[in-house]
């Protein structure tokens, strides 16, 4: 039987651990895996030529190069999961908030600052949240994220930011909820994996966690996940929520999310991923055999 070909996009120097799963899951499913490792230098030509064998292609890097290599696949005309509209245009955190809210999803209030910094003070006042927590609307791994307790830290904080980015990007202020991170997994719509991620400290997303454990999701959360499911059209996600006083918050939804929470049930995580990428295969064929 011939070999279905899809396309996987990471960033390493070299192969990790997630790519050795997915090349052996993907062979117990007679799948060949085309490898693009956008840290990697290629050109145009040889891109084009492994794209052309694909027929479909995955994207398992969060990285900020990663969109434009996400677009390049669909520009060649190759469907990318997920695509570049649907991952990061609501991973931009600024419209992900007026998502939630157009929704009708519960979610940390949010403004959005002036790139003035004595306009964006006075914002800051009259949204009169203190502490707050000031974000790049673009970032990973809480690089560009901080916690201000007035105004005068707040102005060292966006210029700190300033400095150390490429460029004046728009910056967030998001009332702060003190909170473990709970991440809910989600993959073809489906709730696969919870993690509770906690830290002594402020943060507990990310790298930032320093003990994970699972919980349980009940009624109210799981309608509230599938309004984000349906508001995003993210099929493979990680959806990170806060909590207060018995209430669920969702801070953010994340395309390529960690597969690692949890080692066991990496193997599981990645070979349901490939699942939906041969079931969108075969709905593609079905529609065109119509």
């Amino acid at each position: 039987m011939k070999k279905l070909v899809m396309g996987y996009i990471f960033c390493e120097r070299s192969p990790g651990k997630d790519e050795e799963i997915f090349l052996k899951e993907a062979k117990k499913r007679n799948i060949e895996l085309v490898m693009f490792n956008i840290c990697k230098k290629f050109n145009e030509k040889e891109l084009e030529k492994k794209a052309k064998r694909c027929k479909i292609i995955f994207n398992n890097s969060a990285e900020d190069y990663a969109p434009e290599f996400v677009k390049t696949m669909e520009e060649l005309g190759k469907k990318v999961i997920d695509s570049s509209r649907a991952c990061y245009y609501h991973e931009d955190k600024w419209m992900f908030f007026l998502d939630c809210k157009k929704n009708k999803i519960p979610t940390p209030e949010t403004i959005l600052l002036s790139e003035d910094i004595n306009a964006a003070k006075e914002e800051l006042k009259e949204f009169g949240r203190w502490p707050v927590i000031l974000k790049r609307v673009f970032g990973t791994q809480g690089e560009f994220v901080d916690k201000a307790d007035n105004i005068e830290q707040t102005e060292r904080i966006i210029e700190k930011f300033w400095r150390k980015g490429s460029e004046k990007a728009p910056i967030i202020a998001q009332e702060f909820i003190r909170s473990n991170c709970y991440r809910v997994m989600v993959i073809d719509k489906k709730i696969v994996q919870t993690a509770l991620k906690s830290n002594r400290g402020w943060k507990s997303t990310g790298v930032y966690a320093k003990k994970i454990k699972r919980f349980r999701v009940g009624k109210k959360l799981e309608k509230i996940i599938n309004k984000v499911v349906e508001a995003v059209h993210i099929k493979v996600c990680g959806i990170d929520l806060l909590k207060k006083n018995n209430k669920w918050y969702v801070l953010e939804v994340n395309s390529a999310p960690a597969f690692d929470f949890f080692e066991k049930e990496r193997e599981k995580l990645i070979g349901m991923v490939l699942d939906l990428l041969l079931k969108e295969i075969n709905e593609h064929a079905h529609i065109e055999n119509k």
